[in-house]
């Protein structure tokens, strides 16, 4: 467990300590922001391997008994989290690393982002709750728990580093869509457009979720279907 907790507190302290605050733009303006951005990765993957070796390896507390419904419904949610991730990735957005130049389009927000602007982000939120109410022992707390909080302040974040940066740009974006998602539609400040999405994300979502239901059991050693 001191091992996890400690990959935890790491993973997460790189991406609010680091990329989440001005510290970002100091170090770029040392190192310029391709040394940064590969950089950051190389900690990103080594935090992330660091979690998983450390998780496999917890001796966890036994919190609480999850309940069997959620058994059946644990692979919709994690469908629905694989759409926003995939669709969250492969759409262009003012949100992601080089997409800034998205902001001076006339309409900035389309397909996925229309929704939200932080897809893969709410994807994340959603399969981390997902796993960690399925999981219910000290080392799931950590480990979900962890990537659940990252999910879900990671956006604020963002907004502000990018509302820092470009100003209006930004805020002529952030008026036609919404960090919770549905929100701007729900508002009237946007309307759905599925065509702009694409089939051929939502197909890739899907089969990137059947496929990580066939090796799950031998990844994970627990099957992902009830």
């Amino acid at each position: 467990m001191a091992s996890l907790l400690g990959a935890c507190a790491f993973f997460v302290g790189i991406h609010v300590v680091i990329s989440g605050s001005p510290l970002r733009a100091v170090i770029v303006r040392r190192t310029g922001e391709p040394a940064y951005l590969g950089l950051f990765s190389v900690l990103s993957i080594a935090g992330m391997a660091w979690l998983v070796l450390a998780y496999r390896h917890a001796e966890g507390t036994w919190l609480w008994s999850p309940p069997v419904a959620l058994r059946w419904a644990a692979p919709v949610l994690v469908l629905i989290a694989f759409v926003f991730v995939v669709i969250g990735l492969t759409t262009p957005s003012p949100t992601a690393a080089g997409g800034e130049s998205r902001l001076d389009l006339e309409q900035p927000a389309q397909g996925m982002l229309r929704v939200t602007r932080h897809p893969f982000l709410w994807g994340v939120a959603l399969w981390a709750i997902t796993h960690l109410a399925l999981n219910g022992n000290s080392a799931a707390l950590a480990l979900f728990g962890s990537l659940l909080v990252l999910a879900l302040v990671g956006p604020l974040l963002i907004d502000a580093k990018r509302r820092r940066a470009y100003g209006e740009k930004w805020d002529r974006f952030a008026a036609v869509t919404s960090n919770v998602p549905f929100a701007a539609i729900a508002a009237r400040r946007n309307r759905l457009q599925l065509a702009e999405i694409g089939v051929w994300r939502i197909a890739a979502a899907v089969a990137a979720w059947a496929l990580m239901l066939a090796v799950h059991p031998w990844l994970f050693s627990v099957p992902a279907l009830p």
